[in-house]
């Protein structure tokens, strides 16, 4: 049962850092950095912050690296992960952690929901907030 103390970011309180305690579930408030790529912050504090991707079949993530370290868990799906030079062929209910500036990048096999919590925070994640 939801209550209006269960604050989200359609308008609900911030924490003292700014970060979010919770949030509930809403199909609007994604953005699509790459294509067949939505990516949804849900929560985050001052060290880490959780996002939602949803990833259409035959998508792709090219391998990239960032100062974030990154675990992550399959909900749905099938996608097959590049990280470090090792692949990994993952299914649901699968997970995965990658270190702070490691290179990876992922094949979507099949239409596929992932979460994944980032450390440090990334500002760029942040709704309302930009790079910097």
């Amino acid at each position: 049962m939801r209550t209006a103390l269960s604050p989200s970011f359609g308008g609900g309180p911030e924490d003292k850092d700014g970060g979010h305690m919770f949030n509930e579930r809403k199909e609007t408030g994604y953005a699509e950095p790459l294509a067949g790529v939505k990516q949804k912050t849900l929560v985050f504090g001052e060290r880490t912050l959780m996002a939602e991707f949803i990833l259409a079949k035959g998508s792709l993530l090219p391998l990239h690296s960032h100062p974030y370290e990154q675990t992550g868990y399959l909900v749905k799906g099938h996608i097959r992960l590049k990280i470090g030079g090792r692949e990994f062929d993952t299914r649901e209910g699968d997970s995965w952690n990658i270190p702070v500036n490691v290179e990876h990048g992922a094949q979507i096999a099949e239409g596929s929901v992932a979460i994944e919590v980032f450390s440090p925070a990334r500002k760029d994640y942040i709704p309302g907030k930009t790079t910097g």
